[in-house]
């Protein structure tokens, strides 16, 4: 659980493992993500996709998911790498939910390890 999350972007030091966990509400009420797909994109300077993955519904009634980043995918040469997270709801509709500013890229920063 080593990194931290901004609304401008998420660290985490290269090889560690991070949990980014959701709270979804419309309104006061929990959002219901039965049905809904949650994805996180990182890519480098040139666009290319690093990699990506696939949250995990933890609560469809009670709005809350995961993404599960293990050291597979904090496993390269400490950078900014830039990030998006979308949301799919069972109707196709697509949100880029993060970052919540829709004029900015969000970073995804890996720092470096000492131990390995």
């Amino acid at each position: 659980m080593a990194g931290i999350m901004t609304p401008a972007g998420i660290t985490i030091r290269r090889g560690d493992s991070f949990d980014i966990l959701m709270n979804f509400k419309s309104g006061n009420k929990n959002f219901d993500l039965t049905e809904c797909k949650i994805k996180m994109t990182v890519r480098d300077s040139d666009n290319k996709e690093i990699f990506s993955k696939d949250g995990e519904i933890i609560s469809a009634a009670n709005g809350t998911a995961r993404i599960k980043l293990t050291r597979t995918e904090t496993d390269y040469p400490p950078a900014n790498y830039k990030t998006d997270i979308q949301l799919t709801l069972k109707n196709g509709d697509v949100h880029t939910i993060y970052p919540q500013n829709v004029n900015a890229v969000a970073y995804f920063k890996l720092t470096p390890e000492v131990t390995e």
